[in-house]
C-alpha cells in the first residue's frame, strides 16, 4: 500500500480516520452515552512540525470520535504538547479514548487521575503505593534512612534525579565510607542520598590490554546498568520519568529515603574477582547492611573456593550484611547461578505492563510484537523473509538471522525484513535492526521465541514476536505474491495477563552445585522495567531493561525495608521473612505460569514464588540461621578442614557425626536423593504475637507421603525457638521432581516452605 503526501497527512492516514469517523457516527447515531473525563494520547517524540499543523491534526482526531463535529472537537480539546514532545489532553468517554489508542500514531492514552501515574509499575503492582514514604500497612519504614545499601556494579550517575538528597538527613553516623575522587567525579559528587562511591579497576587492568578505551575511571557510570539497579533498589520519587515518552509517569525505588553506597568493580568487557573481592572488603569495613550484586559466574558454576562472589558474601553474610544477587539469564534447566545458600539469589518475571508494537499485513491480519522502538513508517512496504535477502557467501539460512554483512542492500532495501534469533544467541538484537538498516531495510520483524517478551530500542520500526506469529507471517508472505507490511511505533500496554509470569530468560534450577539447597530463592519483576540510566549513554536520563539483573534490586529494597523496621534481624530472617511470604499464585490465583510457552511454573522457575512486599514485615515465624551454620553446611557436602579455612578464614572445624546437606535451617526442604525414607529438621522462631499455634498443612510431592512432628508449634514468647522434623516416605515413583509445599497455618498468617523431592536411581521402579 503506497502512500502519498496531502496537506501534512497520507492517504494512508486518511483512510483510517474516515473508518473512524463512519464508527463515531455510528455511536452517536444510536445514542451512546457515556461520561467523560480528561485523558492524555501521546505520540511519540516530536520531529519539528508546525505547531499549527500539530494543532490542527489533534481536532482533526478528535473530529473523528465526536462524529465529524469540529466544533464538539475543539470544545473537547484541552492541551496540545507540540515542543518536548506530541500529544494532546482532552475530555473523552472510555470508549472515545479506546478508539484513539488505536488510531496510527498514537502510543498510549492515559487518564488525567488526581494521583500520581504508574512508571515504576512494579512497586505498584506488588502493591506498594506512595511516593517517598512506601510505607507498608501496619508498620513505619521511616528507619530506612539509617540503612545504607551498597551495590557492586557500574557505577552511579549522581546527578540523577533518582538520587537527589533533598529532604535527607546527614549519612549515618555510623558510616565509615568514602567518596572517591577519579575522572569527572570529586568528593562533592556524592551527597546524603549516595553517601559513599569507590571503584576498582586493578583486575582488569590486569587482564586487559586496551584500557584507554576506558570510560570514567572513577565510580562515575558509563553504562547505565549501576544507576538503573540502584534507582530501581533505593531511588528517590521522580515525577516524570519516562523512556522517550512510554511509560510516563511517577516513580521511585523500593526504599527510597535509605542510603546508596556504590562500588564500581564492573568495565566493559565484565568484572574481574579482584575487583570484587576488593569491593566486598571495603563494603564490608565502610558499614553496609545490604549489599546488592546484578552480576554473576556463568552457568555452571565453580565451587565456593574458586568463586569470589561467594567467598565475598560468606565474609558478608558473617558479618551480618544480606547479600542479593541474580540468578542468572540463561533460562535453561539447571543454569541458575549464584548458589551458595548464604546468597539471597533472585529470579526474574513480569509485571502487567508490556510495551508492543502492531503489525499489520496486506491481508488484513494484525499481531502484535513486543518493541520500544518509537519508529514510524509513512507507509505499508513489501515484506520478504531475511532468507531470500541473501547476500555475497552467506547461505540463505545464514542470511534468515541478519548476520553482519549478510544481506543484499539491492533485495532488502525498502522492505521490511523478517529476522529470525538463535535461542541462547548473546548476538545483540538491537544490532540486527542496524543491519537491517545498513542494507537498506525500513522495518524488521524478529521470530525470538524465548525473548518474545523482552521490548528492545531498535533503530527502525520493529517488533519481537514467538515462534507461532512468525509462522503465520511467513506463510503469508510465501502465499502472496507482493506480500506487504507496516509496523507501528511502540504503545505502553497495562493490564496484560496472565500475570506475573516468570520471564523466559530468568535462568532455572536446579542447583547443579549442591542440589539440596533450592534456587533460585524467589522472583521479583525482572521484564521490562524502567529507572534510571548514564547520560553517557544515549544521552538519556532513564531506560528500560530487561534481566534478571532489574529483578534483584526488586528484592534488595524489600529487603531495606525489613531491616529499618527489624534491625536486629539476621541476613537468614530477612531472607527467611521474603521466602515464606511469596506466593506461587498469579493476580487472578491461578499457578504462575513460564515464558514463552505458557507451562506451568515450579519451584526450579521462581522458588518460594513472587515476592509479596505487603506480607514480609509480619512473617509469624523465621528460619534463622547463623554463620556457624553455614560453616556445617560446608562441612556435611565434603570440605575437609584445610579447604574450610579457605573460605572461613578463622579456626572451624568439622564435627565426626555431620548432618544431612538438607537439614541446613533453610526456609525450602530439598531431598535430591530419596530412598525409601529420609527425615529432615528445621527449627522456626516466633517473630509474631508471644502467644501462638500453628498447625502443619502439607501438599506432598506426587509419590510421596510427607508428614510433619510435631503437627502443631506452640509457642509461649516472642523469640522462642521449636524444632520440628519432616518426614519423606516414597510410595509410587515419580518421573523426575515432585513439588509440594509445607505451610505453617495460624489464622490467617502462613508460613510457605517449598517441598522439592527427586527419587534416587535406584529407587526409580522399585516398591517397598
Amino acid at each position: 500500500m503506497s502512500s502519498l503526501a496531502l496537506g501534512g497527512y497520507d492517504i494512508h492516514r486518511s483512510y483510517c480516520y474516515i473508518f473512524y469517523l463512519l464508527v463515531g457516527v455510528f455511536l452517536a447515531e444510536n445514542n451512546i452515552c457515556f461520561s467523560a473525563k480528561v485523558y492524555v494520547v501521546y505520540m511519540g517524540t516530536t520531529t519539528g512540525e508546525d505547531p499549527l499543523d500539530v494543532w490542527r491534526q489533534h481536532h482533526q482526531m478528535l473530529a473523528v470520535v465526536h462524529a465529524g463535529s469540529m466544533e464538539q472537537a475543539q470544545a473537547s480539546h484541552v492541551y496540545s504538547y507540540k515542543h518536548g514532545f506530541r500529544g494532546f489532553a482532552a475530555k473523552l468517554t472510555d470508549q472515545q479514548a479506546s478508539q484513539i489508542a488505536q488510531m496510527p500514531g498514537v502510543v498510549s492514552v492515559f487518564p488525567n487521575m488526581k494521583r500520581r501515574l504508574h512508571t515504576t509499575h512494579s512497586w505498584d503492582f506488588m502493591g506498594l503505593m506512595g511516593e517517598e514514604s512506601m510505607e507498608i500497612p501496619g508498620f513505619s519504614t521511616k528507619n530506612q534512612v539509617n540503612i545504607i545499601v551498597g551495590f557492586i556494579d557500574t557505577g552511579i550517575w549522581p546527578e540523577s534525579p533518582s538520587f537527589s538528597d533533598i529532604g535527607m538527613p546527614p549519612a549515618p553516623a555510623k558510616w565509615k565510607g568514602q567518596c572517591e575522587s577519579g575522572e569527572a567525579f570529586n568528593a562533592s559528587s556524592c551527597n546524603r542520598k549516595v553517601i559513599g562511591a569507590r571503584y576498582y579497576m586493578s583486575g582488569y587492568e590486569a587482564e586487559e590490554d586496551i584500557v584507554e578505551t576506558v570510560s570514567f575511571r572513577s565510580p562515575r557510570d558509563s553504562s547505565g546498568h549501576g544507576s538503573h539497579t540502584a534507582s530501581t533498589a533505593a531511588g528517590r520519587y521522580v515525577a516524570n520519568m519516562n523512556y522517550r515518552g512510554l511509560a510516563a509517569g511517577g516513580a521511585r525505588g523500593g526504599a527510597p529515603m535509605a542510603r546508596i553506597a556504590v562500588y564500581k568493580t564492573c568495565w566493559d568487557s565484565g568484572c574481574y574477582d579482584v575487583d570484587l573481592l576488593a569491593a566486598f572488603d571495603d563494603a564490608i569495613r565502610d558499614g553496609v547492611h545490604i549489599l546488592s550484586l546484578s552480576l554473576g559466574p556463568e552457568a555452571p558454576q565453580g565451587d565456593y573456593f574458586s568463586d569470589a562472589i561467594s567467598i565475598g558474601s560468606f565474609h558478608a553474610t558473617s558479618r551480618g550484611i544480606l547479600v542479593v544477587a541474580s540468578a542468572g539469564n540463561e533460562g535453561n534447566e539447571g543454569s541458575v547461578t549464584n548458589l551458595a545458600p548464604w546468597m539471597f539469589t533472585i529470579a526474574a518475571s513480569s509485571t502487567d505492563r508490556d510495551f508492543t508494537s502492531e503489525i499489520v499485513l496486506g491481508d488484513g491480519a494484525n499481531f502484535t510484537g513486543e518493541s520500544l522502538s518509537l519508529c514510524k513508517m509513512n507507509a505499508s512496504a513489501r515484506i520478504i523473509s531475511a532468507s531470500e535477502a541473501y547476500a555475497g557467501y552467506f547461505t540463505p539460512y545464514q542470511s534468515s538471522y541478519c548476520l553482519e554483512s549478510s544481506l543484499n542492500s539491492t533485495k532488502a532495501r525498502g522492505k521490511v525484513l523478517v529476522c529470525r534469533h538463535a535461542e541462547s544467541s548473546t548476538e545483540s538484537k538491537l544490532r540486527k535492526s542496524m543491519v537491517v538498516k545498513e542494507a537498506g531495510g525500513v522495518g524488521m520483524i524478529l521470530v525470538d521465541e524465548p525473548g518474545k517478551d523482552v521490548a528492545i530500542p531498535f533503530v527502525i520500526p520493529s517488533a519481537v514476536v514467538g515462534k507461532k506469529t512468525g509462522n503465520k507471517i511467513l506463510s503469508y508472505i510465501s502465499h502472496t505474491s507482493k506480500a506487504i507490511s507496516k509496523i507501528f511505533p511502540a504503545k505502553t500496554v497495562l493490564g496484560s495477563e496472565p500475570a506475573p509470569r516468570v520471564a523466559a530468560f530468568s535462568s532455572k534450577g536446579p542447583n547443579a552445585l549442591n542440589p539440596e539447597i533450592l534456587k533460585p530463592d524467589v522472583t521479583a519483576p525482572g521484564l521490562n522495567i524502567i529507572a534510571a540510566w548514564s547520560p553517557a549513554v544515549g544521552k538519556m536520563q532513564f531506560n528500560i531493561l530487561s534481566g534478571t539483573s532489574m529483578a534483584c534490586p526488586h528484592v534488595t529494597g524489600i529487603a531495606t525495608l525489613i531491616k529499618a523496621v527489624h534491625p536486629s534481624w539476621s541476613p537468614s530472617a530477612i531472607k527467611s521473612a521474603i521466602m515464606t511470604t511469596a506466593t506461587a499464585l498469579d493476580k487472578n490465583h491461578k499457578p504462575i505460569t513460564v515464558d514463552p510457552k505458557g507451562r506451568r511454573g515450579n519451584a526450579f522457575d521462581y522458588g518460594s514464588g513472587f515476592l509479596n512486599p505487603r506480607k514480609v514485615l509480619s512473617p509469624g515465624l523465621i528460619y534463622d540461621a547463623q554463620p556457624i551454620d553455614y560453616t556445617v553446611f560446608l562441612c556435611s557436602i565434603g570440605y575437609d578442614e584445610k579447604s574450610l579455612h579457605l573460605v572461613t578464614r578463622d579456626n572451624s572445624k568439622c564435627s565426626q557425626k555431620l548432618p544431612a546437606p538438607s537439614d541446613l535451617n533453610y526456609p525450602s526442604i530439598t531431598v535430591p536423593n530419596l530412598k525409601g525414607n529420609f527425615s529432615v529438621t528445621r527449627s522456626v522462631t516466633n517473630v509474631g504475637k508471644p502467644r501462638s499455634i500453628y498447625k502443619a498443612v502439607v501438599s506432598s510431592p506426587v509419590g510421596v507421603t510427607v508428614t510433619v512432628a510435631p503437627e502443631r508449634l506452640i509457642f509461649n514468647s516472642y523469640g522462642q525457638k521449636i524444632n520440628f522434623t519432616v518426614h519423606f516416605k516414597l510410595t509410587s515413583p515419580p518421573k523426575g521432581y515432585g513439588f509440594g509445599y509445607l505451610s505453617w497455618k495460624n489464622g490467617k498468617l502462613r508460613v510457605t516452605s517449598p517441598l522439592v523431592v527427586q527419587v534416587a536411581p535406584s529407587d526409580m521402579g522399585l516398591m517397598r
